[in-house]
């Protein structure tokens, strides 16, 4: 698997619900980007339009996420992105939020499946794309 990546993010006031915590749907969000970013460090180009140039469209499947720690306006937060699975047909990554006092604040499992642009069928990873990730 490569390396970890760590993404950094302040917490803005947009993010926040009335009661001045993030709410909970922008944790998919942050998830989503830092995976964004770590695929750019990975495929050494912008990662969703690399993935999209093996040939295949990678939507995703399934996603969990567990709160922790709740976050707040300016809170800082460190978020690592590791691969946590490949399987034949699918990817899972491993994100984890982290407060800057080192507090785990959300980890979540994101997992995409490869289709195919043209049949909309399933597909397996493509080699190369196994080899990135590998």
């Amino acid at each position: 698997m490569p390396n970890a990546v760590f993404v950094s993010r302040t917490i803005l006031f947009g993010d926040c619900d009335p009661a001045g915590v993030v709410y909970t749907p922008r944790f998919s969000y942050f998830s989503v980007e830092a995976i964004y970013v770590a695929l750019d460090k990975w495929l050494g180009a912008p990662g969703l339009r690399t993935l999209m140039g093996f040939d295949i469209l990678p939507p995703v499947r399934a996603m969990s996420l567990e709160l922790l720690t709740p976050l707040t306006w300016d809170d800082e937060l460190d978020i690592k992105v590791g691969v946590a699975r490949l399987g034949v047909h699918s990817f899972t990554f491993l994100v984890e939020g982290f407060i800057r006092n080192g507090a785990l604040s959300f980890v979540a499992n994101i997992t995409h499946v490869c289709v195919s642009p043209d049949t909309k069928e399933v597909v397996a990873i493509p080699a190369r794309l196994r080899a990135l990730l590998s």
